[in-house]
């Protein structure tokens, strides 16, 4: 199991969760800010399975709009090994 921190723009936020959710990945989303100007972000935290890591990345790197900036990126994605986890 892996645990992606996606934090992207706010403005790409509702087209990546939807994605995200279209392709039946679940998805938490969480408001964020940071960066030298305190623009608005979002964090997504994204749990899949090993296999569908590659998948998830891909759908967000589509699913973000290029930015206006070219020093500006798309997205900061970690990925995350999950020890463990529980639904309770």
């Amino acid at each position: 199991m892996k645990l992606i921190i996606a934090i992207i723009r706010d403005e790409d936020s509702e087209f990546v969760s939807h994605a995200l959710v279209s392709a039946d990945l679940r998805v938490t989303r969480i408001a964020s800010t940071g960066g030298f100007l305190r623009k608005g972000s979002t964090t997504l935290m994204i749990g899949v399975e090993e296999n569908l890591v590659e998948k998830a990345i891909q759908i967000i790197r589509e699913s973000c709009a290029p930015p206006k900036d070219p020093a500006q990126k798309r997205a900061t994605l970690f990925i995350l090994d999950v020890a463990r986890y529980e639904h309770v």
